[in-house]
C-alpha cells in the first residue's frame, strides 16, 4: 500500500469499476428493499443539503444490499419549471431576447438544451459523492415515460372529478405572471404604515351613528389600494361599539359603492379600531370571510398588478364588468403602489384619514422575482386535496408510514387536517401542459391527445380546439416519484417487486409540498391485491437544514454557502470567492460575500475526500435536529481515514506472505487480546445494525470510530507485537499455532472493520479490503468470494464470541499501562525508557493477572522489573498510579530532580492549604451558612475534606523523596 491515503487517486477508479460492473442495480435476490432519489432541481449544482442526504441514503443503501437484500436506489432530476424556467429566460436576457420573441417551441428548445448541461453536471456531481444509484434506470420529470404518466394522472383525477377548473384566489407573482406555491412565496419582515381611513355611513343622516356619536367608521389597513375592492365592513359579532351598525351600509371612498357592515368572529375586537374592510378578491383570510356572508368579489387588479379600468366582479361563479361602475379615471392603469399614494393623498385632502401609525408587517415576496406577491383571482386548475387527504391521513395514523423523528407527525396532521384545494396550474411555458382543450365557445374537453378528445367527444376536423397555455405545478408530477419512475401506468415487474418503498429521505421543509402529495397521489392510484390503497413508502425520515459552523442558515448573502465537491476536492481561496461572486449579484452583495469568505476560509479548503465527508454528515446525523457543520469535524474524520489506512498498512507488513490462517484445519491459539478483540467487534456489530435499523446513524458512526481507533488501532495492534515481535517481549519466541491465531485475528477483524465501515465510507474500505481479502478469507470461503467489498455480506454478530472475562482483564490491562503512562507524562521520563515497576495493595486477583500478563505489561509498560510489596508502607519513594484499589509505584530515585520536585511538591502543598483557608473563612462567615442551601454547604464541606487528604498524600510523598537529598 502507498505510504500515504490519497483519495482523489482512487475515488474515481472504484466508482467507475462498480458502475461498470453493474453492482448499482438490483441483484434479483433477497427481499425487496427500494429508496427513490429525492430528485435535485436541474437549476445548478447540488449544495450541502445534497451531499447531506445522498449519504444518509446511500449508507442505507449500501447497508441493505450487503444484508442480501435486493436493492434498488432509483435516480433521477426535477423539471423545476419556474426555477428552470428563469434560468433561461435570463441567459435569453442577456443577448437581449425574450422568451416571446422565440415563441414557445423555440424557447422549449433553448431550456431542453440547458437541461441537457445543467443535468449531466448533476449526475456527475451524485456519482462524486460516491452515490450508488441504479444509474441505468435514471429519469426525468419530463421524460417520454414520466410525461405519460403525469397526464393518465391528469385524465383520471378529472374523470373521478377530482380536478376542476375555477376562479379562485392564488398566490399571484406579477413580473413571472404565474400562480406560485406557497413555498415559493417568502415572509419578508418590514416596517410598514397602518392608514386609518374614515368610512362614511350611507344612512348616518337617518339618525344612526358609530361610536361616540360619529358618523363613519374609522377602519384600519396596511394596503390602501385594495380599498378600490372592498365589499363590506366587518366587526366582530359581540362588540358593543357596532353591534347596532350590522346589516347597515357604508359609503366606499373614492368609488362611492354602498357595501353592507358583517358580524364576523374573524375580526379581533381589541385589535385597532375593531372596524377590518373587507376585500374578497385580493386577500385570502377576506375571501373567506366573503364565502360565509355571500359577498360579491371585486377584482381591481390586472396581472401586473395594475389599477384595471373597469373592475370585475365575481358572481355565480363568474366574472363579468361590474355593472355601471368604471375604476374612477384617476386610477385606472396605475401601479398598485402608485395608486396607494394617490389614494392617500386623496384621502387627506378630502378629509378621511384619520391618522397614519408605523406598523410592523410581513409582506409576501415571490422567492425568485423578489416582487411583492398578490393574492390574485384567476382562473386555474384545482385539485380536490380533502377527498384525497383522507386516506393518507389514516395511513400515518394507523402506522402504516411512520416518520423518523415521530414529531414530524404532527407537522403533517396540523396540515392535512386542514387541507385547501390544490392549485396545479402554473402560467409558463416549461413543464407538463394540461392536457385540456378549449373550442371556440370555451367548452373545455380533458383527454390523453387532441385525437381522443375528438373521438369521444365527436368532434369533427371542422371543430377548431386550442389546447390549455398552462402547465402542471412541479409538485403534481413529483407527487407520482415512487411509482412513475418504475413504469405506471403500465403494470411493470419493477413496480410489482419494488413498490411500495421503504424510505424516504428528506427535509422537514416540503413535508406538505412533496411527501403529502406523494403520499394523496399513491394510495389514489395505486393499489394492493385485495383492492385497499398502497402507500408509497414506509418511513419518512425527516433531517433538519445543513447549517454553517455557527448556526446560521446557509445563503449566498452570507457568504457561507459551500459545495460539497469544493470539500471533496478542495478549492483555492480565490477561486471559492469567484465561485461564490458568480451570476447576477450586486458588486456590493460580492465584496460582503468575499469578506465572509476571506474570515471562514483564510487558505481556502484542503481536499478531504468523499469518504471524510460521508462520514462527518453520517455522524452529525442526530435526528430531528438542524446539522451544524463544522469543518473541524471534517478534518477529524478525514484523519479517522489516515488512521485505518495505517492500521491497514501495519496489518499487511505483518500478515502478507504469511500463514493467516486460511487453512481451517491448521490449530490456533488465541490470546487474550484476541479473545477481547473478537469479543468486541460482535457487540460493535450488534450496535452498528441496531443504530442504522433505528436511523441513529451519528450513533453507528461513533461506535465505529470509537472500536476503529480506540481499541483496535491504539489497543489491539500494540497487543498483537508481542506475539508477533521477533524473540517475543518475554525472551521467548509465540507459539506457531498462537502467531497464526493473531495474524488470522488481525485480519480477520480488520476485514470484518471494512465491511461494517463501508456503507458510510465506501472508497478507502474497497480499496483495503481488496488488499486484506486474499489474506482474510479461508479457502473455502474466497471460492466463492464477491468481486468487490460492496457486494459482501455485511457482518453478523455471533454473541456466542463475547468474553466478559477477556473484556475485564484487557480494561485491567489497560488501566494498568495508562497509569504508568501518566506517570511517565507527569515525570517527564521518556517512553522507551525501562522502569522498574512496585504493586502495593494487589488483591488475589490482582496476582493472578499480573502473572498471566507479565509479558504484554512488560512489552507494553516498558518495564524491566515487576515487584509486588504487601503495602504501600513497604514504598520508597513512588510516583503512583490507582487501579483500583492496587497501587502501582515507580521509584523516584535516579529519575527525577530531587530539588525540583521537592519544590514543586512543597508549592502544590501550600496552595491547596490556601484552598483549605479560603473555604474554612467561608464556612465561618455564619451569614453565608445560614442562606445557602444545604447542599451548597456540604459541598464546600466536601471540598475542605478533599483538599487536605490531597495535602497529606502530597506531604508523605514529599518525605519520602525528601530522603532522596
Amino acid at each position: 500500500m502507498e505510504p500515504t491515503f490519497n483519495p482523489a487517486d482512487i475515488e474515481r477508479r472504484w466508482s467507475e469499476q462498480w458502475e461498470a460492473a453493474g453492482c448499482f442495480k438490483p441483484s434479483g435476490q433477497g427481499t425487496p428493499y427500494c429508496i427513490m432519489i429525492p430528485p435535485p432541481n436541474v437549476t445548478g449544482s447540488l449544495h450541502m443539503g445534497h451531499g447531506f442526504n445522498n449519504a444518509i441514503m446511500d449508507a442505507l443503501i449500501r447497508f441493505h444490499r450487503m444484508r442480501g437484500h435486493n436493492t434498488l436506489w432509483q435516480p433521477g432530476t426535477d423539471h423545476a419549471g419556474i426555477a428552470t424556467q428563469m434560468v433561461v429566460e435570463r441567459q435569453l436576457a442577456a443577448q437581449g431576447i425574450n422568451r416571446h420573441d422565440l415563441g414557445r417551441e423555440q424557447f422549449l428548445e433553448k431550456v431542453w438544451e440547458w437541461k441537457a448541461e445543467s443535468g449531466g453536471t448533476i449526475t456527475r456531481q451524485i456519482r462524486r459523492l460516491g452515490s450508488s444509484v441504479d444509474w441505468s434506470r435514471e429519469r426525468f420529470t419530463m421524460d417520454e415515460g414520466l410525461s405519460r404518466a403525469v397526464q393518465e394522472a391528469f385524465v383520471r383525477l378529472h374523470e373521478d372529478g377530482l380536478i376542476y377548473r375555477g376562479k379562485r384566489l392564488v398566490n399571484w407573482d406579477p413580473k413571472l405572471h404565474t400562480a406560485i406555491s406557497d413555498l415559493e412565496v417568502l415572509s419578508e419582515e418590514k416596517t410598514g404604515s397602518m392608514w386609518h381611513f374614515r368610512y362614511a355611513l350611507a344612512d348616518s343622516a337617518a339618525g344612526v351613528r358609530g361610536e361616540a356619536g360619529q358618523d363613519y367608521l374609522v377602519v384600519a389597513t396596511t394596503r390602501p389600494e385594495t380599498l378600490l375592492g372592498d365589499t363590506a365592513v366587518a366587526v366582530h359579532p359581540e362588540d358593543e361599539r357596532y353591534r347596532h351598525l350590522v346589516g347597515r351600509q357604508i359609503r366606499l371612498p373614492v368609488t362611492g359603492r354602498l357595501i353592507p357592515v358583517v358580524a364576523d368572529t374573524y375580526v379581533d375586537k381589541d385589535f385597532g379600531t375593531g372596524c377590518v374592510k373587507i376585500t374578497p378578491a385580493h386577500d385570502f383570510n377576506d375571501y373567506e370571510v366573503g364565502k360565509r356572508h355571500d359577498l360579491p368579489l371585486v377584482n381591481v387588479l390586472d396581472r401586473d398588478a395594475a389599477i384595471l379600468a373597469t373592475f370585475e366582479v365575481m358572481a355565480g361563479g363568474s366574472f363579468a364588468p361590474l355593472p355601471g361602475e368604471a375604476c374612477p379615471e384617476a386610477y385606472a392603469g396605475l401601479d398598485r403602489f402608485v395608486a396607494r399614494k394617490r389614494i392617500v393623498a386623496e384621502a387627506e385632502a378630502d378629509g378621511w384619514l384619520e391618522e397614519i401609525k408605523p406598523h410592523a408587517l410581513k409582506v409576501p415576496t415571490g422567492d425568485r422575482s423578489g416582487v411583492v406577491i398578490e393574492p390574485w383571482l384567476t382562473d386555474q386548475w384545482y385539485v380536490k386535496a380533502s377527498v384525497l387527504a383522507k386516506p393518507a391521513l389514516e395511513a400515518v395514523e394507523d402506522g402504516r408510514i411512520k416518520f423518523v423523528p415521530e414529531q414530524y407527525q404532527n407537522m403533517y396532521y396540523a396540515w392535512m387536517r386542514d387541507i385547501q384545494d390544490w392549485c396545479i396550474s402554473r402560467q409558463l411555458w416549461w413543464g407538463h401542459r394540461i392536457p385540456a382543450w378549449y373550442d371556440a365557445e370555451g367548452r373545455v374537453y380533458v383527454g390523453r391527445s387532441e385525437a381522443e378528445v375528438r373521438a369521444r367527444h365527436g368532434l369533427g376536423a371542422d371543430v377548431a380546439l386550442r389546447q390549455d397555455d398552462d402547465v402542471l405545478d412541479t409538485w403534481f408530477s413529483s407527487g407520482l416519484w415512487t411509482f412513475s419512475t418504475l413504469g405506471w401506468p403500465d403494470d411493470t415487474p419493477e413496480l410489482r417487486t419494488f413498490h411500495p418503498t421503504d424510505v424516504l429521505v428528506t427535509g422537514f421543509d416540503i413535508i406538505f409540498f412533496w411527501v403529502a402529495r406523494m403520499i394523496m397521489m399513491t394510495m389514489h392510484f395505486m393499489k394492493n391485491a385485495d383492492g385497499t390503497p398502497q402507500i408509497p413508502f414506509k418511513v419518512v425520515y425527516v433531517h433538519g437544514l445543513v447549517r454553517d459552523g455557527e448556526g446560521q442558515k446557509m445563503s449566498k448573502s452570507k457568504g457561507n454557502v459551500l459545495d460539497p465537491l469544493d470539500i471533496i476536492d478542495g478549492i483555492s481561496l480565490d477561486d471559492l470567492v469567484a465561485k461564490r461572486t458568480t451570476g447576477l449579484m450586486q458588486p456590493q452583495m460580492a465584496a460582503k460575500i468575499e469578506k465572509a469568505t476571506r474570515k471562514e476560509f483564510p487558505e481556502g479548503i484542503r481536499a478531504f475526500g468523499t469518504d471524510a465527508l460521508r462520514f462527518t454528515n453520517c455522524a452529525l446525523a442526530s435526528t430531528g435536529r438542524d446539522i451544524k457543520f463544522d469543518m473541524n469535524r471534517v478534518e477529524g474524520y478525514r484523519n479517522f481515514c489516515n488512521k485505518l489506512w495505517n492500521a491497514a498498512r501495519y496489518v499487511l507488513s505483518q500478515t502478507e506472505g504469511r500463514d493467516c490462517g486460511q487453512d481451517e484445519s491448521l490449530p490456533l491459539e488465541r490470546s487474550l487480546a484476541d479473545r477481547w478483540i473478537i469479543s468486541r467487534l460482535q457487540e460493535t456489530e450488534a450496535a452498528v445494525i441496531a443504530h442504522i435499523g433505528e436511523y441513529r446513524f451519528d450513533l453507528a458512526a461513533q461506535g465505529i470510530y470509537d472500536f476503529v481507533w480506540n481499541e483496535y488501532c491504539d489497543w489491539y495492534l500494540e497487543l498483537t507485537k508481542p506475539v508477533l515481535a521477533e524473540g517475543g517481549a518475554s525472551q521467548h519466541q509465540a507459539s506457531e499455532a498462537a502467531q497464526r491465531a493473531t495474524r488470522r485475528t488481525l485480519v480477520r477483524v480488520l476485514e470484518a472493520i471494512l465491511r461494517v465501515t463501508h456503507p458510510l465510507m465506501p472508497f478507502i474500505t474497497e480499496e483495503i479490503w481488496q488488499r486484506v481479502k486474499p489474506l482474510a478469507l479461508s479457502t473455502t470461503e474466497a471460492a466463492s468470494a464477491p468481486a468487490f467489498l460492496m457486494l459482501a455480506r455485511f457482518p453478523e454478530p455471533d454473541l456466542s464470541r463475547v468474553d466478559a472475562k477477556a473484556a475485564a482483564e484487557v480494561a485491567w490491562l489497560q488501566q494498568v499501562i495508562s497509569g504508568l503512562r501518566n506517570i511517565r507524562g507527569e515525570l517527564g521520563i521518556s517512553p522507551g525508557k525501562p522502569l522498574p515497576l512496585l504493586v502495593a495493595n494487589a488483591s488475589a486477583e490482582d496476582r493472578a493477572r499480573l502473572e498471566r500478563q507479565d509479558a504484554l505489561l512488560r512489552f507494553l509498560g516498558r518495564l524491566e522489573d515487576i515487584s509486588v510489596v504487601a503495602s504501600e508502607g513497604e514504598l520508597p519513594p513512588v510516583s503512583t498510579a490507582l487501579v483500583g484499589a492496587m497501587t502501582l509505584g515507580v521509584p523516584l530515585a535516579g529519575l527525577i530532580d530531587v530539588g525540583a520536585e521537592l519544590a514543586r511538591l512543597d508549592k502544590e502543598i501550600a496552595r491547596l492549604g490556601q484552598e483549605v483557608a479560603r473555604v474554612e473563612a467561608k464556612l465561618g462567615n455564619e451569614s453565608f451558612v445560614a442562606r445557602a442551601p444545604a447542599e451548597v454547604v456540604a459541598k464546600e464541606r466536601e471540598k475542605i475534606a478533599d483538599n487536605q487528604r490531597a495535602q497529606a498524600a502530597l506531604a508523605a510523598q514529599r518525605e519520602k523523596i525528601a530522603t532522596l537529598a
